[in-house]
């Protein structure tokens, strides 16, 4: 018998218990987790997408801050104008250079993180 100061007893479930159960692993992830061929080449594949990208940025920047030498030796002018009582070899290489290289890493980081999101959705699918 039950005394009357004894708490009552409550059933307590999972709302969710009749939620659909997701994989824990799907097979693209799992190929990758249990390193089998397959999972080796969807890595390979990543990883050369992304050596892509980087190597396209790095061209970009490098095309972009070559070519200011290119400037100064094609136009010699340049050489000796001044921007604001600065000179604009100054000018270029103490200011302007910095948003090159801002922008490029804003175009890296938003590729390679959409790269990424593809590969998740990609792998998650299979």
């Amino acid at each position: 018998m039950s005394t009357p100061d004894a708490p009552r007893r409550v059933r307590v479930t999972n709302p969710r218990a009749s939620a659909a159960k997701r994989p824990i692993n799907p097979t693209g992830t799992r190929e990758i987790d249990e390193q089998t061929r397959l999972g080796e080449i969807y890595m390979l594949s990543l990883v050369q997408t992304q050596l892509r990208l980087t190597l396209a940025v790095i061209a970009g920047v490098l095309l972009v801050l070559g070519s200011i030498p290119l400037l100064f030796w094609l136009v010699p002018p340049t050489r000796t104008l001044s921007v604001l009582g600065l000179p604009l070899p100054w000018v270029i290489l103490g200011i302007l250079v910095y948003p090159v290289v801002y922008v490029a890493a804003r175009i890296y980081v938003r590729h390679a993180e959409r790269i990424e999101a593809e590969f998740t959705e990609f792998v998650g699918r299979q």
